[in-house]
């Protein structure tokens, strides 16, 4: 369904400006499958927002188009290599649904940037030989967007390559398509362990029952499931949301992962929150809930420079002999750097709450 037909679809549905809409997916394309869709409570929730063209898209000219310098670490096109033992492997320009905070905003929903099979093959025979890589991250665009004719390919081919340990697959479908998980899909994926996949999941009314039947299916399957949630101001800048879909996904087996701060990407502006929004959300998980619901808050570094984890700061003050703690109710502790000594306690309260 092309982005015409949709922006009819929503007309239908809600009463919008037409003329904002057309303006920004002329330059961001626009795609809104009827079940994604279908979860709009009402205009400009938080489901809205991560879907619907805004025109503030249009107006951020402080964003960069490529703020990863994923380009820039592309020995062969579509294939990134910038941390030593794993590469970002493209293998689809096309999602269920075109995130308006996209980090690849550049080229997703393209139609002159298609990837096309000659250039996954070139992607393959670079990991052929290049024997330091050994894990590799199918991404996209959606790699489960695919048919299953193509993944399988793929996979198998990946799969002949004796020094390639993991392979990773980074999708949105089980949560913005989750009708694509089908038996023949998990006996597929099956065949290729070790396979992990991450999903992007960004807020609790994400996960419904379709939602939960996917990655239960998935994890019956034998496929460890990872999540991956990107802060988005006015969608889950909220500790208690944060927490709530944290504990959700813990539920149907799929692992809190990254939280990531939103990229510097042209066009998503409005979408970024404060950095020190991010570190409320970590305290008010970290000791309130499962330690299993805690992910790692990380700020990818503009210009390539990788993932980098930043945490509340817990530690208080120190010396030559110990060091000073919160935790997570306020109290704070001393702990002794080296052995413990006859008479010394290794935890002694200073004060509590």
């Amino acid at each position: 369904m092309d982005s015409k037909e949709e922006t009819e679809k929503l007309l239908d549905k809600f009463s919008v400006d037409r003329s904002d809409i057309d303006r920004v997916v002329k330059r961001y394309p626009m795609r809104v499958n009827p079940y994604f869709l279908s979860l709009i409570d009402r205009e400009g929730d938080a489901i809205w927002k991560q879907c619907i063209p805004d025109i503030r898209e249009l107006e951020d000219e402080d964003g960069l188009i490529d703020p990863l310098n994923e380009e820039g670490d592309s020995p062969v096109p579509g294939l990134t290599h910038r941390y030593p033992d794993r590469v970002l492997f493209l293998v689809s320009n096309r999602c269920a649904m075109y995130c308006r905070f996209c980090t690849r905003k550049r080229r997703v929903g393209d139609p002159f940037k298609e990837i096309t099979m000659e250039q996954i093959l070139r992607g393959v025979e670079y990991i052929k030989e290049h024997t330091e890589v050994r894990d590799v991250i199918l991404s996209g665009g959606d790699p489960l967007l695919l048919n299953d004719n193509e993944l399988e390919f793929i996979l198998r081919e990946l799969r002949k390559i004796r020094h390639l340990e993991i392979i990773r697959i980074g999708t949105r479908v089980p949560c913005t398509l989750p009708q694509r998980i089908t038996p023949i899909l998990c006996d597929i994926l099956k065949k290729y362990h070790p396979l992990y996949i991450n999903i992007h999941f960004n807020h609790p009314r994400e996960i419904t029952s379709e939602s939960r039947k996917a990655c239960e299916m998935l994890a019956n399957a034998g496929i460890p499931l990872g999540s991956q949630t990107v802060l988005l101001k006015g969608v889950n800048d909220d500790p208690d949301v944060v927490k709530e879909l944290m504990q959700k996904l813990l539920r149907m087996r799929v692992r809190p992962y990254y939280i990531f701060q939103c990229d510097l990407t042209k066009g998503t502006k409005h979408f970024r929150t404060p950095i020190k929004d991010g570190l409320k959300i970590i305290e008010n998980l970290r000791g309130h809930t499962s330690g299993l619901c805690v992910p790692h808050y990380v700020i990818d570094a503009p210009g390539g420079g990788g993932k980098i984890p930043i945490s509340p700061n817990y530690v208080v003050d120190q010396n030559k002999k110990e060091i000073i703690l919160k935790n997570y109710q306020g109290g704070i502790y001393k702990y002794p750097k080296g052995p413990v000594s006859r008479g010394m306690s290794p935890k002694i309260s200073i004060k509590e709450g």
